[in-house]
C-alpha cells in the first residue's frame, strides 16, 4: 500500500532532506530522522535552578521533535519543578510530558548537557550549555571557558537550549568538522556581534518589570515559541497577564514538527483554542481572534498595545503598522534547506514603512524536481497540483523559532527596563558571529504599555 502524504501532514524538517536531494524518497527521509538521537545530562546543582530548569525543559521540548529517534535523559530528575510551566511537579514528569524518556543512553549518542563546569573530553559530539545575565550559548564540554556575570534569566536558558539542539543537529545531519567544537552564544540585551556573550555586562538590568498585555499575531511556529518564552518568565501573578491570540488555522500533522506546544492531542482544533487553553493553564487570561490578520480593523484603545507577530505571509505583515499598535515586533525566517536557519526581526514603527519592507516579490527556489517528489508522482501519491503544494511548503527547525523568540521577547524586556530597542536583527545559525543588530531611530523612553513584576 502507499503511504498517504499531503502538504500539512509532512515533517517539515524530513521536508529539508527531500529538498536538498539527502534522500530520494519520503520514506529514506523518514528513515533517517528516525536514526538520529539525542542525550541530555543535568547535574545535581542544575536540576534545582529555574533557569537550567528552563534550560533543560526547552532542550527537550525542541530535541524529541528533531530527533525522531528519542531523546533521553539522565539525573536527578525527582527534584520539584521550579518553573510555573503546567508540566507536572517534578523533573521527570515534565520531562515525560514533554516527550523525553528517563534513561541513560548509549555512549556515542550526541550529548546536551545542562550547564555544569568543564569535564572530561569525550569522544563524539558533546557539549554544555552556560547562561549568565541576559546571555546564553554553548561550550564544548572540555572548555574552560565560563560567562561571567549576575544571576541569568529564563530566556538565557531558553535561547541556550535552542543553540544546543541546532549545533547537535547540525552534527548529524552534516559533515561539519566545527560542530560541537566551538564557543557559541550571544546576548539578549545587546545582541549585536560586538558583544562578547561571555565577560560581565554591567549595563544588564536584573529582570523586574514583565510584559502583562500582549498581541500575538500567528500561533504557529513562532507564536507558539513566543507564548513558551512567557510561560519561563517568573511572574509573581500570572493572572495580572492578559493576551489576544490571533490566528485562523487548525492544527495539522506537520504543525507539531515545528510548534513547541502542540501535541497529537490537538490534531484537528483550532489554533487559537488549543493555545488559549495552555496560556490559561500557566495562569494567564486569553481573548480570541479568530480572523485574518490585516489593515480593515483598529486596535480598541483597552486592547494591548504591543504586538508579537510570528505569520508567514507578506500580505499580513505588510498591515502591521495599519491598525494601531504602539510597538510591534515581528520575526520572520527562512523558509527553504538553504535558509531555514535564518530569521530577520523587525521592529514597528521604524524608518520604513511595513509596506515598503514585506513589498511582493518572486517564488523561493524550484524543488519540485528532487527525486522524492519524482517518485511521489509516479507512484501515484499525488498529482501535480498536490506535489506543487507541497513542494511550497516551508521546511523549518523548532529550534530556528525558539531562538528568534527570546530575541523578539527581549524587545519588550528592554523596553520595559528602559534600555534601547533594535530596529533590525539578522541572523543565520550557521555564522553567528556575522549577525547584525542595527539600533532602533526611536525613542521609547516613557513608553509604558502595562507591565507586571518579576518574582524576587
Amino acid at each position: 500500500m502507499t503511504t498517504q502524504i499531503s502538504a500539512d501532514s509532512l515533517h517539515r524538517l524530513v521536508k529539508h532532506a527531500i529538498d536538498s536531494g539527502a534522500a530520494a524518497s519520503i520514506e529514506e527521509a523518514k528513515a533517517l530522522f528516525q536514526g538520529y538521537k539525542l542525550a541530555v545530562e543535568v547535574g545535581p546543582a542544575a536540576a534545582g535552578d529555574p533557569v537550567q530548569q528552563a534550560t533543560l525543559l526547552t532542550t527537550v521540548a525542541l530535541g524529541r521533535r528533531v530527533f525522531l529517534g528519542g531523546v533521553t535523559v539522565t539525573g536527578p530528575l525527582d527534584m520539584p519543578l521550579a518553573l510555573a510551566m503546567p508540566f507536572g511537579r517534578t523533573l521527570a514528569e515534565a520531562v515525560v510530558t514533554l516527550g523525553g524518556t528517563l534513561g541513560a543512553a548509549t555512549e556515542e549518542t550526541p550529548t546536551i548537557v545542562i550547564g555544569g563546569v568543564a569535564r572530561e573530553r569525550r569522544d563524539g559530539f558533546c557539549i554544555r550549555t552556560a547562561t549568565a545575565g541576559w546571555r546564553g550559548g554553548i561550550l564544548p564540554i572540555h572548555s574552560d571557558l565560563q560567562p561571567t556575570g549576575g544571576s541569568a534569566i529564563p530566556l538565557s536558558g531558553m535561547l541556550a537550549a535552542g543553540l544546543a539542539v541546532n549545533e547537535a543537529f547540525l552534527s548529524v545531519s552534516s559533515n561539519s568538522s566545527a560542530a560541537g567544537r566551538r564557543p557559541l552564544g550571544l546576548s539578549l540585551w545587546r545582541p549585536g556581534r560586538q558583544v562578547d556573550w561571555l565577560e560581565t555586562d554591567g549595563s544588564e538590568p536584573a529582570l523586574t518589570y514583565l510584559p502583562s498585555r500582549l498581541w500575538l499575531i500567528g500561533l504557529g511556529h513562532l507564536g507558539q515559541a513566543y507564548l513558551w518564552g512567557l510561560g519561563l518568565l517568573p511572574y509573581r501573578n500570572p493572572a495580572e497577564v492578559a493576551l489576544v491570540l490571533q490566528d485562523i488555522d487548525i492544527v495539522t500533522e506537520s504543525t507539531e514538527s515545528t510548534s513547541i506546544l502542540t501535541e497529537a492531542a490537538m490534531l484537528g482544533q483550532k489554533k487559537t483554542r488549543a493555545m488559549a487553553a495552555w496560556a490559561e493553564r500557566r495562569g494567564f487570561t486569553t481573548s480570541l481572534q479568530e480572523r485574518m490578520f490585516a489593515a480593515d480593523f483598529r486596535r480598541q484603545a483597552d486592547e494591548p498595545a504591543i504586538a508579537l507577530c510570528g505569520l508567514d505571509n507578506g500580505a499580513g505583515r505588510r498591515a502591521l503598522d495599519q491598525v494601531g499598535f504602539d510597538l510591534v515586533v515581528e520575526a520572520g525566517l527562512g523558509r527553504g534547506y538553504r535558509d531555514f536557519r535564518t530569521m530577520r526581526l523587525h521592529v514597528l514603527p521604524g524608518r520604513r514603512p511595513a509596506s515598503d519592507i514585506w513589498k511582493q516579490n518572486g517564488g523561493g527556489e524550484k524543488i519540485e524536481d528532487r527525486p522524492a517528489y519524482a517518485k511521489l508522482m509516479a507512484d501515484g501519491v499525488l498529482d501535480r497540483c498536490g506535489m506543487t503544494l507541497l513542494a511550497g511548503k516551508a521546511v523549518g527547525a523548532p529550534f530556528v523559532g525558539s531562538i528568534a523568540a527570546t530575541l523578539a521577547l527581549s524587545e519588550v524586556l528592554r523596553v520595559l527596563h528602559g534600555g534601547p530597542l533594535n530596529q533590525l536583527i539578522d541572523i543565520n545559525l550557521l555564522s553567528l558571529d556575522q549577525r547584525v543588530a542595527v539600533s532602533h531611530p526611536g525613542d521609547f523612553i516613557g513608553f509604558n504599555p502595562g507591565f507586571a513584576l518579576s518574582q524576587p
